[in-house]
């Protein structure tokens, strides 16, 4: 009887599952697909077109492209910003669920960053703007860098310190008894055992970098503009470029698919590693 009612149950999450991947990568697909039309078709709507490749070469060669300076920016960006917050993640989740932090400070400091999570970063660019212009710093790395170290510290803290939890507290106080400093303890026992979750966190860290587009549309300029801030841009006052708009965002797509397709196993494991203890 568990077996008759078990099998139309597993189709049923099967055909939702199906149906979920259907939504998101449908619309991927057509984005990827409108890269390879020509203007005059994309417009038309017709169903069958000739690929071609004008577009993707217009915005990778043309003389009047930035795009691979763009990307260049956002990979200095989000692979800076990405180190930072793993960096000052980690320590902070250590310190506050190994060292003898009273319990409302704890919580008091997380609920914080869960409250500066919330804040949508359209509200906090004006400022920023500001701020960085006041210490010249705008129109530079160095201010995106940070404020995108802001921005996805929060989430980033929340991560690692469910991985920090998960660390047998045995096995630091058996390096400790050794004479290990904390330095030492850090990179030779938490380090290694929280790595897939290092790996998942700055995956998604990495990613909502490299996406995020109001707080880089307000501190940079031409020289240090983002992909998504380049993107943007093709929607000109007279006319809108669809097919160049389509072939930069689907080159935007490689460098978090890479990273995915390189780190998979880390990462499940890492987004796993406290349910499975």
């Amino acid at each position: 009887m568990r077996t008759d009612t078990a099998a139309p149950r597993q189709l049923g999450s099967h055909v939702i599952l199906v149906a979920a991947a259907i939504v998101v990568i449908v619309p991927v697909l057509w984005v990827v697909a409108a890269g390879f039309r020509t203007q005059i078709s994309l417009l038309t709507g017709a169903f069958f077109f000739t690929p071609v490749l004008t577009s993707f070469i217009e915005v990778l060669f043309s003389k009047t492209s930035d795009f691979l300076v763009n990307y260049r920016n956002s990979l200095i960006v989000g692979l800076t910003s990405t180190a930072l917050c793993l960096v000052v993640a980690t320590l902070a989740a250590w310190s506050l669920h190994r060292m003898r932090w009273p319990g409302w400070v704890v919580h008091s400091f997380l609920a914080w960053a869960l409250l500066f999570h919330m804040i949508p970063p359209i509200a906090l660019a004006g400022a920023w703007f500001t701020m960085a212009r006041a210490v010249g710093l705008d129109n530079t790395f160095t201010a995106l860098i940070l404020a995108h170290t802001v921005l996805n510290l929060p989430m980033a803290l929340w991560l690692m310190g469910v991985f920090v939890r998960e660390v047998p507290r045995e096995l630091e106080e058996a390096a400790a008894i050794d004479g290990a400093s904390t330095p030492l303890l850090l990179w030779r026992i938490v380090l290694p055992i929280i790595a897939p979750g290092l790996a998942a966190t700055g995956v998604l860290t990495f990613v909502f970098s490299w996406n995020e587009f109001a707080v880089a549309l307000n501190l940079t300029m031409k020289q240090t503009a983002t992909v998504p801030v380049a993107i943007a841009k093709f929607a000109q006052d007279f006319e809108i470029l669809y097919t160049q708009m389509a072939a930069s965002a689907a080159l935007s797509i490689l460098p978090a698919l890479i990273l995915l397709l390189i780190g998979q196993r880390y990462i499940v494991k890492g987004l796993t590693q406290g349910a499975v203890k």
